[in-house]
């Protein structure tokens, strides 16, 4: 495991389009996951302890996203022949072993991945009613520590909120930390 650090958040930077697989069956494109107040991409993957460490807290802060007008989509790209655990059968258990009331798409050729410049899981990604990025932060002050600190503060909630209700994301966001994702060799 390489822990790997986001970049800083370039905002206004347009969301790149997307048509990919979900473990549903049904084929999601970009503008099918946007919400009316926004949209959080979120880069994650089944293996990863950091994502294992939040994932319950990240499907609950969801729920509250998606009823503000936000839509939610989490992609995997890592590498499956790899990292089998990662595939896409795998992917649909993982999904509904934590309740996702998302979209959970597989993104083999990693070209979606590359688009967006995740390097990590977690990476997220959040934009607002325009399709203009306006966060790349953490999830929250935790890192990989379950259960959270009382006094632990959802940042990817509060400023994914902040970006719903006035488009813009908090000028000062800590970047997420997380494994780096699974790159095929052959890609």
């Amino acid at each position: 495991m390489v822990a790997l650090t986001t970049p800083i958040c370039d905002f206004g930077l347009p969301a790149p389009d997307f048509e990919l697989p979900g473990t549903d069956g049904k084929r999601y494109r970009l503008a099918e996951v946007s919400g009316p107040n926004g949209l959080l991409v979120m880069f994650i993957c089944n293996h990863c302890p950091f994502v294992k460490a939040i994932v319950e807290r990240l499907v609950v802060d969801a729920r509250s996203l998606q009823a503000a007008g936000i839509g939610v989509v989490a992609i995997s790209a890592n590498d499956a022949r790899a990292y089998p655990e990662d595939g896409p059968e795998q992917m649909a258990g993982f999904a509904r072993a934590h309740g996702f009331g998302f979209p959970y798409l597989y993104d083999e050729g990693q070209d979606v991945a590359r688009a967006y410049g995740a390097v990590c899981t977690p990476d997220f990604f959040g934009y607002n009613a325009q399709g203009q990025l306006q966060y790349r932060g953490r999830f929250d002050s935790t890192g990989r520590q379950a259960p959270p600190p009382p006094d632990n503060r959802h940042e990817l909630l509060d400023a994914m909120q902040q970006i719903a209700s006035t488009g813009q994301g908090p000028q000062q966001q800590i970047p997420s930390i997380g494994c780096s994702i699974k790159w095929r060799e052959d890609a």
